[in-house]
């Protein structure tokens, strides 16, 4: 009699576990980011300050930025859509080679549509690295993009 009392015991906390275990993994696949257009950003700065403190000091900059939502001014050096038909949107000053990339959100991909070079804008975005490059100018790479309306 004790035996099979165990038994179910111990059978109830597996389910138990199982069970906790299932509803976690079933959150976690179906888990979607938050949207950065209500996201409110952490720094608001202009797209030639944002890539020159990159270029004096990358470490400082990336524990200062990594990861964080970013609102970014700046004028349109460029517009690129790629064969999938994504927008990313290229900031900064035309007589630079460096830039600030900003890779546009799935959902707000069409709001880059009617953007023209020379424009001034503000866009927000999580930063995601630098890549330093002296020959070909370094970039600043801001993914899961949104136009800024609140300019």
């Amino acid at each position: 009699m004790r035996k099979k009392k165990i038994i179910w015991r111990i059978a109830g906390v597996a389910v138990l576990v199982l069970a906790g275990v299932g509803f976690y993994f079933y959150k976690e696949f179906y888990r979607t980011h938050k949207d950065t257009a209500k996201i409110k950003p952490a720094y608001t700065v202009q797209a030639t300050a944002l890539i020159s403190e990159f270029e004096k000091n990358e470490a400082a900059s990336n524990s200062k930025y990594w990861d964080k939502v970013l609102k970014v001014e700046g004028m349109v050096k460029e517009l690129i859509k790629d064969e999938a038909g994504f927008y990313s949107v290229v900031l900064g000053d035309t007589s630079s080679l460096s830039s600030v990339r900003l890779s546009m959100d799935s959902v707000h991909n069409q709001e880059a549509a009617g953007l023209k070079r020379g424009e001034t804008i503000a866009m927000k975005g999580i930063c995601s690295g630098f890549n330093p490059d002296e020959m070909l100018g370094s970039d600043v790479i801001l993914v899961r993009s949104v136009l800024d309306k609140n300019k």
